[in-house]
């Protein structure tokens, strides 16, 4: 029988932001530290080759003030999974990821991410093998089904034999991934949610925590996601539109709403300790350019900083010039 992957406090699970691949760096995660205290962060999916044969510096960076944070992995081979599984511990996050929901063309060459949801044994083989060698949580984040699959009992054999190999925390993405056709923001856009099935999952396996994802957009449809299952994972809302978080947070976990400003005034710490140890300031400014989407200013505010911040010697005294546009604003209002 094989031993059960260490299960995730329910808190901890209410709010998280999805790992997104170009965008959910370090500094991303630390500026959505700032926002969100109580959010569960994830890495950008790494390959598990990488990890062990990689920059590890880079591929794992990862700054205290993130935690809880979790690595995601992509891979098909248990050996391999559960040494980068090891690695990914022992430098510190908190969770290991398993993606099973990638739909692009390279994931798929590489026999990794959705269309393992075909190929359930080697999943629970690989789940498995990552829970045997580390002690962390080891989640797995998939979608419905892949193509023509829309048979839910198709999806819980999936998930079932994944938690008879001890997963017990599911993030289940809710639509299917069509793996040929579609393009990968196609296969975030066209393929129809269904999050009854989320829903229907979290009946159905009370004992599993199951959280959702897909098209979240706005603070009252993730509430009405607690209603059904253990937590909500906003994805491209929480980058474009990322007060949402700082809403979320507040709202769920108590505390007082921050303006804007006080919140990117927080993260300077961060900034500077990074720009003194030579990151471009165009790195970490490019995650906060939606904190005014749709605010008095917002434009100029962007305007400013990506005209500027990829010029040598930007600094701190740009986000300020930025942040002046908008405070004027507020003073007009």
């Amino acid at each position: 029988m094989p031993s059960a992957s260490p299960t995730i406090a329910a808190d901890a699970l209410r709010l998280s932001v999805a790992p997104m691949m170009d965008w959910t760096d370090t500094h991303c995660r630390a500026f959505h530290r700032v926002l969100a205290p109580h959010a569960r962060l994830y890495s950008e999916m790494v390959h598990a080759n990488a990890v062990i044969h990689g920059d590890r510096d880079r591929l794992l960076a990862m700054d205290p003030c993130e935690h809880p944070v979790a690595l995601q992995l992509g891979g098909s081979e248990p050996g391999l999974l559960a040494q980068a599984a090891r690695i990914g511990a022992d430098a510190g996050f908190d969770e290991i990821n398993l993606n099973c929901g990638c739909p692009s063309d390279r994931v798929q060459a590489g026999r990794f991410g959705a269309c393992l949801m075909r190929e359930p044994r080697l999943v629970a083989d690989s789940v498995a093998a990552m829970i045997a060698a580390c002690k962390v949580p080891v989640t797995v984040k998939c979608r419905l089904g892949v193509d023509d699959d829309h048979d839910f009992d198709h999806f819980l054999a999936f998930i079932d034999a994944i938690s008879d190999a001890g997963c017990r925390m599911f993030v289940v993405h809710a639509r299917n991934a069509w793996l040929q056709g579609l393009s990968p923001k196609e296969n975030r856009e066209v393929p129809p949610l269904r999050y009854d099935w989320a829903y229907r999952l979290k009946r159905e396996r009370p004992m599993l925590q199951v959280v959702v994802n897909g098209g979240i957009a706005d603070g009252g449809e993730a509430t009405a996601h607690l209603e059904h299952v253990d937590g909500a994972m906003l994805g491209r809302a929480a980058y474009h539109t990322p007060w949402l978080l700082h809403e979320l947070d507040v709202a769920w976990f108590g505390g007082t709403l921050k303006s804007r400003g006080d919140l990117l005034r927080a993260y300077r710490p961060y900034v500077e300790t990074q720009l003194a140890r030579g990151v471009q300031l165009k790195h970490i400014t490019r995650h906060v350019l939606g904190l005014f989407a749709g605010q008095p200013g917002g434009r100029a505010f962007r305007q400013v900083l990506s005209e500027g911040a990829h010029k040598p010697g930007a600094d701190w005294a740009l986000v300020e010039r930025a942040l002046a546009l908008t405070e004027r604003h507020e003073v007009a209002a």
